[in-house]
């Protein structure tokens, strides 16, 4: 896939010129100081599948190139690289593929671009090219890390984050009807009764008109003092991650490039930062479902020897929770395997001090014995 940067900061390009080098599934094309460039470049080169753009630049800024970008009906995928995070709610109202702040990782790049390839892989195809028939009308959507429609048209922009989060409401419960009474109680709980059944009314408005530039209207159909949505052909990320999950429950080793292969699915959270208040118990069971199975994958990893990808994986569950003291264990153990006693040490007292900060408390009996091996 093909990539452009779009950013006033000539160090910016080298750096991620650099970083995205290492992503053999894209190539930057081009680099620009400023948007009424990299427009040029676009309209002469319609085979571009994604842009880093930087949001604070002189004259047209990133939100308004976006913002145009979007409206001509572009197929061309955005990720904003800030380093400002003020803008978050402004970009998800654009819609762009993600939104990155710097300085930002490796890691956290690659989920980005693996995310974008799977869009562009999907419903990009050449122009002289017409896509096989099972393609034609079949949506991505994306809800682990954010909430993404799209088909071989385009990408849903959402009308109001109201909108958006009904849409990601009733795809938990695609095929089964939702009263009226029961969205107002979760979605809009809070506002009195006329208020909210209006914000309501207005939010399938909204959502209905979201989805009619890509065909997708009567996908939301009324029922019974209730409503009903209805998918075909849908590929749905957390769906797929859930199901080849399952498939392996026990990984052996000639299974590890399919387990990391079904690890990278996961590009983050169900919803992302959204946090619906109704979908916090789905949003952990994903999120333990998806640290169980990384551990599962670690223990392989580190069996068969590959103690850096076990340590890359170990590193991203602690960032996300860096409390879980079985985490902290496997990375000791790794560091005792490699023999950094020095690590095994800046670990083992980083975490003592974390427990008493957040807690009050010391790590179990087994991590300290552990460490006192090492000493």
């Amino acid at each position: 896939m093909k990539v452009i940067l779009v950013d006033d900061d000539a160090t910016m390009h080298l750096i991620l010129s650099k970083m995205l080098h290492k992503l053999p599934e894209v190539h930057v094309v081009g680099a620009f100081k400023d948007t009424k460039s990299a427009d040029i470049f676009l309209q002469e080169n319609t085979d571009i599948g994604l842009a880093f753009v930087d949001i604070s630049m002189k004259g047209e800024n990133g939100l308004e190139f976006a913002s145009r970008l979007g409206n001509t009906g572009s197929p061309v995928q955005i990720v904003f690289v800030t380093s400002h995070k003020d803008f978050a709610l402004e970009a998800y109202d654009l819609s762009v593929i993600d939104y990155l702040v710097k300085p930002v990782s490796q890691e956290r790049l690659q989920r980005t671009v693996h995310r974008a390839l799977q869009n562009w892989q999907a419903f990009h195809r050449p122009a002289t090219q017409t896509p096989p028939a099972e393609y034609r009308g079949r949506l991505a959507i994306t809800l682990l890390g954010d909430v993404l429609v799209s088909n071989e048209m385009g990408r849903v922009k959402w009308i109001s984050r109201k909108c958006a989060e009904l849409f990601a409401y009733l795809l938990l419960y695609r095929g089964r009807r939702i009263t009226r009474s029961k969205l107002i109680t979760d979605i809009f709980g809070g506002i009195d009764q006329s208020g909210a059944v209006s914000y309501l009314n207005t939010t399938v408005y909204q959502l209905r008109k979201s989805l009619e530039p890509l065909g997708l209207r009567e996908t939301i159909r009324s029922e019974n003092d209730g409503y009903v949505l209805e998918l075909k052909d849908a590929t749905i990320d957390y769906v797929e991650f859930e199901s080849q999950a399952k498939e392996l429950q026990s990984i052996n080793a000639s299974q590890v490039e399919l387990a990391l292969r079904v690890e990278r699915l996961f590009t983050g959270d169900l919803f992302g930062d959204k946090a619906y208040v109704w979908a916090i118990h789905e949003t952990e069971r994903y999120s333990q479902m998806y640290t169980s199975f990384v551990k599962r994958l670690v223990n392989v990893l580190i069996s068969s020897g590959d103690t850096g990808s076990a340590s890359k994986l170990l590193l991203k569950l602690n960032e996300n929770n860096p409390l879980d003291e079985s985490v902290i264990h496997h990375l000791m153990l790794i560091r005792e395997m490699t023999g950094d006693k020095k690590g095994l040490t800046v670990l083992y007292t980083d975490y003592v001090r974390l427990l008493h900060q957040e807690l009050g408390i010391r790590p179990s009996e087994e991590l300290t014995v552990l460490y006192s091996k090492q000493l």
